[in-house]
């Protein structure tokens, strides 16, 4: 397939140089987190929900395969879902981090929308992991000079198994943070001036979402390496 002027996958370098700051606290945090899920509502890891789209937390999504949780359209950027599912906002997440369009927004105006979707707290809220998706201001530049965009679907997403071991391991610690672990897959679209269809890649990441019994789910940060 042909290739675009510039391909803004998930990178290694810059962007994942960063260990997510404090990354023993995290996961620590993402390691308690899915408690939350098995422990808010009487339930036990052996007998999970299956609704995805209830207000519960579901650990699988492929009920729902191949939707994109906030469709793009040009102008206008990906807003955050109001839900209290982990699941459904990762997959949202992960469509916002792997979307853009150098014809419709600055760059500083994607970054600023993008951190709508960090948690408000402080402490946990991982800026740098986000920012480092982005491409500089200098390149952004010269892929708008080409008309380059982006959209993206998500596919299926899931609670790793690293994540429900350590949920196995200390069940009691979820009431810290709320922080859950979800890897999701999917695909990007990448067009550019002449290339209306320049062509689609794979795309996978493991985001930290914070879900507290009484807010709705926001993001912490994006993991440095993909949990099976």
């Amino acid at each position: 397939m042909p290739k675009p002027p510039f391909n803004l996958g998930l990178r290694s370098g810059t962007g994942l140089r960063m260990v997510l700051g404090g990354l023993v606290l995290l996961v620590l945090l993402v390691g308690a987190g899915l408690a939350a899920y098995f422990t808010r509502d009487g339930r036990s890891p052996a007998k999970p929900a299956t609704a995805p789209r209830s207000s519960s937390p579901s650990p699988d999504s492929s009920a729902q395969p191949g939707i994109s949780p906030t469709p793009r359209v040009r102008g206008a950027l990906p807003v955050p879902p109001a839900t209290h599912d982990p699941i459904v906002y990762a997959k949202a997440a992960a469509v916002a981090l792997w979307s853009y369009d150098t014809r419709a927004h600055p760059q500083s105006e994607l970054v600023a929308g993008l951190h709508r979707w960090l948690t408000s707290e402080k402490k946990y809220a991982d800026t740098a992991s986000v920012d480092a998706l982005v491409p500089s201001p200098v390149l952004w530049k010269e892929m708008a000079g080409n008309g380059q965009y982006a959209t993206a679907t998500a596919n299926e997403a899931h609670f790793p198994a690293s994540f429900t071991r350590a949920l196995q391991a200390d069940p009691g610690a979820i009431t810290t943070a709320y922080v859950y672990a979800v890897t999701v897959t999917g695909h990007q679209s990448i067009a550019w001036d002449g290339a209306p269809h320049g062509g689609a890649e794979s795309r996978a990441v493991t985001l930290a979402v914070q879900c507290r019994p009484s807010l709705t789910c926001s993001l912490v940060g994006v993991l440095p390496n993909v949990a099976p």
